[in-house]
Formats: C-alpha cells, structure tokens, sequence
C-alpha cells in the first residue's frame, strides 16, 4: 500500500496515473474514489486510504457514482482499445462502434477516453492522421502520397480534417506558409506593446514585445501584412481579453499541435481564472504523469499568450518559473484575474 503522504499527494493533484492503485474514502459522506476524482475535496482528517476497492466497502464505504472507482481496469482496456483501433482505421470510428467493442455506451466510451487523453476519439483520430501528414511532408511525399498513407481515404476527407484543425491544406503546408495572408498588427495595452497577428480563420500569433522580425520567424514563408479590416474586427475584442483576461472569450482561433500538445492546451483552458497549475498537475491531468519536461514544452510552444493561458502554470514549488515575454507580465496576468 503506499504511503499515506504520497496518496493525498495524488489525490490533491487528481493524478490519473494513480487510480487502480488505492481508493481514497471519504468517511464524512461514506464514498470511496479513484485518486483522480473531480469531486470537491475533503478536508484531511475526513479521508482515509484503502488498497483495494474490497476494503473500502469492508469499511461500510461505497464506490463514487461520479469516477466508479471499481471500473479502473476496464476504462484502462477500453482506452487501449479505442487507441488502437482508431490508428488501423482508415477512417475515425464512430461512438456506437466504440461502445459495441468496449461493452460501454457511446457517452461513457466518449467520456473515458477524454479524461485519459485530453480529446475526443473524433479529435484524437484527426490528430493522429494529421501527425502522419506532417511526417509524410517533411520526408519528402508528395501532397497524395501523404494523404492516402497517413490513411485518408480520399483527399476530400484529409481537406475536411484539415479545415477542423490545421488551417491551411497540405500543399500550403508543405511550402512553410507559402500563400498564407496573415494580417498583424501592434497595439499598445497596460502590460506592454502587444502583437496579434490572425489569418482569415483566426488568431495564429499573441505575442508581447514583439514585431515583424519575431513573426517572420514563425511564418517563414506566409504573406504578412500589416493591418487590414478583419484583423480590426477582432482587435477589440483581443484587447478586451489582455485587459480582463478572466473573462471566457470566444475569439476563434488558428492555432494547431501535436495530440500531446492539443491535450496539454485544453488543460490549460480548464485552469479557473486567477489560479495556478503546476508543470507536474497538467503532466497528470492528460494522464501523462511523467512527462513534465513535454509539458513545459507544449506550454512554450503555444502561439496565442493569454487565449490558452500558459500564464497559469507555475513550478511545483509555487515560484512563478519562466515566461516567454518575462515574469512582470505572467504576474500582471494572475493580479488581473485575481481582480
């Protein structure tokens, strides 16, 4: 059985990577629970930790309804199943097929498998094959070439996938940009000089400090423009967002990742406004518990500070870590929604 310092550890980060290896019971409402539980805590003195399921029920204790502490090992095989079967396919699984080969329903199958992975199955499929793309381009394949063996069926539905996530088909991509209109401007706010940059689908670039030569370097070969009337539309409401940053937005986004880093993005959305998250508390949450330096990376990869709030996570330690645009500003950012 492990300790009881490193079980209210798990419990108080929710760490998924522990759940099958105690329930926590909560002798205040009688219920047992898996370590990763989004149900409010308990104070300390109200939980005592049981190795197995079968004693916390001997202790009159019984299972949450909410993570159903007694079906870890089934969610695990589920979930590796789904995986699976969603890399042969040639096409993204529906949630009723899902649900026949788990024994689950399409809900709780969809459930599953985005508290383990951070996305849906339907995300997880686009994001696999899109990886697979990006491959396939880099080693030098032709645009089909790499459409057919990331395992599309047909062009028509890499371009639909492509549309949901990417922002620009293949071809464009396989030029580094070549053909893209991105619109930019600098604006000044209470924390600095800020720089938004959007293509026609939404905001790529929010940066602070920086300018042209910053966003050539992310765009190598797209078509940057100053100003212009779209980018204008959004400006507003993109300032209105650095200056209030607790409000929730609906500024549309054109930013794209990896599975990992998509994963680790949503987290961060999660993150209240105001509060902070630990590198280690992200790694566990998208049920990557080792992964803390890959967390760190897919924090200094996001494109769009403040949008997806990288601000919000901190060192285990609770100092503030490093900033891309510097600790004053990450500061501001936490006082602002702190307000």
């Amino acid at each position: 059985m492990i300790d009881d310092k490193t079980a209210w550890q798990a419990m108080s980060n929710r760490d998924r990577s522990f759940d099958g290896k105690f329930v926590t019971g909560v002798l205040s409402t009688g219920i047992y629970c898996r370590p990763s539980c989004a149900a409010r805590h308990p104070k300390r003195e109200n939980v005592r930790f049981f190795a197995k399921p079968e004693q916390a029920e001997e202790a009159g204790l019984r299972a949450c309804l909410r993570c159903l502490p007694k079906d870890v090992a089934r969610d695990d095989a589920a979930v590796k199943a789904v995986i699976d079967v969603i890399r042969m396919a040639e096409t993204a699984p529906k949630l009723e097929e899902l649900g026949a080969l788990t024994g689950y329903s399409p809900t709780h199958v969809q459930r599953i498998f985005k508290r383990e992975t951070g996305l849906s199955p339907a995300a997880y499929a686009r994001a696999i094959r899109s990886e697979r793309v990006k491959d396939a381009l880099e080693n030098g394949a032709t645009v089909t070439e790499a459409i057919y063996d990331a395992g599309y069926g047909s062009a028509s539905r890499f371009y639909e996938d492509a549309g949901k996530r990417m922002g620009m088909n293949a071809s464009v991509w396989k030029n580094g940009g070549a053909g893209v209109v991105v619109h930019w401007a600098n604006v000044e706010t209470s924390l600095g000089t800020m720089m938004v940059a959007a293509t026609d689908k939404g905001v790529c670039c929010l940066s602070f400090n920086e300018g042209d030569k910053e966003l050539r370097e992310r765009f190598p070969k797209a078509d940057l423009l100053q100003g212009g009337d779209e980018l204008q539309k959004l400006l507003g409401d993109v300032i209105a967002q650095v200056e209030m940053p607790g409000r929730p937005h609906n500024i549309p986004l054109d930013v794209a990742g990896t599975a990992f880093q998509e994963a680790v993005w949503q987290e961060l959305r999660k993150i209240p406004e105001g509060e902070t998250r630990s590198y280690a508390h992200i790694a566990a949450a998208i049920g990557k518990p080792k992964a803390v330096r890959a967390v760190g990376s897919a924090n200094g990869a996001n494109n769009v500070a403040v949008l997806i709030p990288c601000h919000r996570v901190v060192r285990s330690d609770g100092t503030m870590g490093g900033y891309a645009y510097g600790l004053e500003i990450k500061e501001k950012l936490l006082e602002k929604e702190r307000i």
